[in-house]
């Protein structure tokens, strides 16, 4: 089992690639190090199957938690189903590797990366992305590569290649670029509310890192004796692409150019002009002249008229700077937005609305313990604001089964998650655990972005005090040769009929989350920055409608929210307010009807609906959690009496014990006679022992403020006999 490794100094660390090692009946594979994280990836082709018209490709990234020195916690204690962040690895490795593939090629693709061993210090994703274009063009499988991937962070003024998953934590930026010696073909971020021009450098910085692997990829390639596979494509007969675009042009032309129709009266016009092609074709079967025509299948004519239709799409916004529904390049669709649209049962909500995509999104406010808890590979163990996205099939006119959510939703749910993460208040000031969920209605383009700006309202509309507002909007790009348009605000016709999906989200200061796909094989960053800049009046703008909504956060919850209290005790005294079994803490909740959640740091969080009883559950823990000093005075009830003394409630849920010889200055035969349950006394904390029992006196205490001491009964006399 020998295999070939060859080592890259890159940015300080070494990355190591070993080939014809590792899975020898795999078309291609090679194991990716760095650090201790080692990631297998594989690439595989089997033929392609009959009637597909489309690239069947599937990428996988597959979490071992043994990976982590860890057991799955599942009932099965075996991995299960992939975790979100999984797949969310698996979509990242496949946006930049579909556009690179030919657009002919119809083989079943299959690309899978497993991740065998993990460093803290060292992401597995963007290893992953890069060893499938290795893997790829290791099993020469045509493909316009290679291709690279690198994660940028910003640590105070300074960018950081591939920081770990602590400095991603503490920095500003969390941004994934992808690359072809073409350029960028894939951009993904998070970041703290970054100007353009700092995103801007950011890429530029990572696509040179990006080059130096590339550089080393060919190397190997080169080293092993592998040529390059260059996609050549297959010749194919244009006779039917030629037909239509001879006969039906000027049909589909004049439809295009019908700016004041919607969306549906379009698409009527155009399935009409492909139904009347059909029926023409079909009555000239006989003639030889166009037989090759006859024999088309339904899908190839509905192909056919697709490219045509595209290129008459392209070729208006190139030549007349006017797209399908009459709008400027960088012009934003109408826009609608409304707040508290639902009943106050639902803690806060929001309709979105731009052209005909429309997004409903509620917030909902839970309680700490409703944090997600993570059981991946990622450090980070739990989320406390989670994002939603569901796409029903109603919202695109369709019926089809709904099921769990796919891929894509749960791709556009992260996005738009990551875009609000940077706004929200901090923990200690709101220490809630929140759920939005965005509900397409209407779907024709930027339903993420749509989702971000539901989002930000329906969250001001929960009372969330958001340090800014957030908006979004998707870029799009029609290149031909060196020719470029970038469009702002695509619908849909212009994502599935353009060269690019960009999307960005921000607040007025700078950008939240970043998301570029591309359908070419690469764009330079010099396109990537008009791109960005062009966005930012349209984010403007889109803000400005918004907060036409709602413009500042609601100053109370909904009755219907939890009320939370919380603040921080000693963690060392965490334990008194569980007490033993989790007696004291359960004693607290069913005494004030509370819900109590304790953190390891000592953060107590009270969540009810009612505000006094939570008030209540928080003097009795900072009753418990309070030092109590020798000599300090005390008034609280006596509740309970023992032989040898009585025990006094000095604070909520803390008591002290005053010894029977400590009753009085006189002598006590009985507790009862100075005492009993429910009186009122007034102590001085006397002693507090070894064992942190704490001791009082009422001797020389006075109480009630008149200086009386309490005294024994007087002892009964026995009568003379």
């Amino acid at each position: 089992m020998q295999g070939q490794t060859k080592s890259i100094s890159f940015d300080g660390r070494e990355i190591r690639l070993t080939t014809g090692r590792y899975a020898p009946q795999a078309g291609g594979s090679v194991m990716v190090e760095c650090g201790d994280t080692a990631v297998l990836v594989t690439a595989t082709k089997a033929p392609g199957r009959e009637g597909i018209d489309f690239l069947p490709l599937v990428c996988d990234f597959e979490e071992r938690l043994y990976a982590a020195g860890r057991i799955p916690g599942s009932f099965m204690r075996r991995e299960g189903r992939p975790p979100e962040r999984a797949t969310l690895i698996s979509r990242l490795i496949d946006r930049p590797m579909r556009p690179l593939f030919p657009s002919w090629m119809r083989d079943d693709i299959q690309i899978v990366a497993t991740c065998l061993s993990l460093d803290e210090r060292v992401p597995a994703d963007v290893l992953a992305v890069t060893g499938a274009s290795m893997a790829t063009l290791l099993a020469e499988i045509p493909f316009q590569g290679p291709m690279a991937s690198v994660r940028v962070g910003l640590l105070g003024d300074d960018f950081v290649l591939n920081p770990s998953y602590r400095e991603i934590e503490r920095g500003d930026l969390d941004l994934v670029v992808a690359g072809t010696p073409d350029g960028v073909v894939m951009v993904e971020a998070g970041a703290n509310q970054l100007s353009e021009q700092d995103v801007i450098e950011a890429i530029d910085f990572g696509y040179e890192a990006v080059c130096e692997l590339i550089k080393a990829q060919q190397s190997i390639l080169k080293d092993l004796d592998i040529k390059e596979i260059k996609p050549v494509e297959p010749e194919k007969d244009d006779t039917l692409p030629n037909y239509l675009e001879k006969n039906y042009s000027k049909a589909i032309d004049l439809v295009l150019k019908e700016f004041d129709q919607t969306k549906a009266a379009r698409d009527e016009k155009l399935d009409s002009i492909k139904a009347e092609a059909s029926e023409t074709i079909e009555a000239l079967k006989e003639d030889n002249a166009v037989r090759k025509v006859v024999t088309a299948s339904n899908k190839a004519l509905g192909n056919s008229f697709k490219a045509l239709t595209k290129k008459l799409m392209r070729q208006q916004i190139l030549k007349d700077g006017k797209r399908v529904d009459g709008r400027n390049l960088d012009e934003v669709r109408k826009i609608d937005a409304a707040a508290g649209v639902l009943p106050n049962r639902v803690h806060g909500s929001a309709l979105f609305q731009r052209g005909l995509t429309q997004v409903l999104s509620t917030a909902t406010l839970g309680t700490p313990s409703d944090a997600q808890e993570m059981d991946d590979l990622n450090p980070n163990t739990e989320k406390t604001y989670l994002h939603h996205y569901n796409f029903p099939p109603f919202s695109v006119g369709e019926t089809r089964p709904m099921r769990s959510p796919g891929r894509r939703e749960i791709g556009h749910g992260a996005l738009a998650e990551r875009a609000i993460i940077p706004v929200l208040p901090a923990k200690d000031t709101f220490p809630y655990v929140l759920r939005v969920v965005s509900e397409v209605l209407s779907s024709n383009g930027s339903t993420s972005m749509g989702s971000v700006c539901g989002s930000t309202l329906a969250l001001m509309d929960a009372g969330v005090p958001l340090k800014a507002p957030v908006s979004g909007a998707a870029m799009g790009l029609i290149k031909e040769g060196k020719e470029v348009k970038i469009l702002t605000d695509i619908q849909g016709i212009e994502d599935f009929l353009g060269d690019m999906d960009f999307k960005v989200a921000g607040t007025e200061k700078g950008i939240t989350a970043l998301q570029m796909d591309m359908k070419i094989t690469g764009l330079s960053v010099a396109t990537v920055t008009e791109a960005i800049n062009q966005a930012r009046p349209a984010r403007m703008h889109i803000l400005e409608k918004m907060m036409e909504a709602i413009n500042t956060p609601r100053e109370n919850l909904s009755p219907h929210a939890p009320r939370l209290l919380s603040f921080r005790i000693d963690p060392e005294l965490i334990g008194t307010v569980i007490g033993p079994g989790g007696r004291t803490i359960k004693g607290i909740t069913e005494r004030t009807n509370t819900k109590i959640d304790i953190e390891d740091g000592g953060i107590v969080t009270i969540a009810s609906h009612d505000g006094a009883a939570a008030e209540e559950a928080q003097r009795i823990i900072e009753g418990l959690t309070r030092k109590v000093n020798e000599g300090e005075i005390f008034t609280g009830p006596i509740t309970r009496i023992i032989p040898i003394g009585a025990f006094v409630e000095i604070l909520p849920g803390k008591e002290g014990m005053i010894h029977i010889s400590q009753l009085s200055e006189a002598r006590v035969e009985k507790v009862e006679d100075v005492v009993k349950v429910g009186d009122e006394v007034t102590v001085r904390v006397r002693e507090i022992d070894n064992r942190g029992r704490i001791n009082l006196t009422l001797r020389g205490v006075p109480q009630n403020g008149e200086g009386f001491q309490p005294q024994p009964s007087p002892t009964p006399v026995a009568p003379l006999t």
